[in-house]
C-alpha cells in the first residue's frame, strides 16, 4: 500500500514544451529501475504545464527517489527547460486503487 506521494508541478518555458514532453516521457525508463517507486506518471497539465505524480510505500521510499536519478536528472535540465523551479508538493496517500 503507498501512504505518501510527491506532486511536481512543472512550467516550461516559451518554446520548450516538446522538451519538457519528450524529456518527461524519458523519465519512465529510469522511474521503472527504482524499487521503491512503484507509482510514476508523468502529466500534461495544460499547454506549457506538466507535472509528476509518484507515490511510494513509505517515507524511506520517498526520500530515496528525491535523492535519486530523475530528481538529478530534473534539476540539471531545469534552468534549460523551465520557466521556473519545480514546485515539489510532499502529499499523503488517504486512499488508492491499484492493479495487483
Amino acid at each position: 500500500m503507498v501512504q505518501v506521494a510527491l506532486f511536481v508541478r512543472l512550467k516550461a518555458k516559451p518554446g520548450k514544451e516538446a522538451d519538457v514532453a519528450q524529456f518527461l516521457e524519458s523519465g519512465l525508463a529510469l522511474a521503472n529501475q527504482e524499487a521503491t517507486t512503484p507509482i510514476w506518471f508523468a502529466l500534461r497539465l495544460g499547454p506549457a504545464t506538466f507535472g509528476i505524480f509518484d507515490a511510494f510505500a513509505d517515507e524511506a521510499g520517498r526520500k530515496a527517489h528525491l535523492a535519486g536519478p530523475i530528481a538529478a536528472a530534473l534539476m540539471a535540465k531545469a534552468s534549460e527547460l523551465l520557466a521556473e523551479p519545480p514546485q515539489i508538493e510532499q502529499v499523503d496517500v488517504l486512499g488508492a486503487k491499484i492493479p495487483h
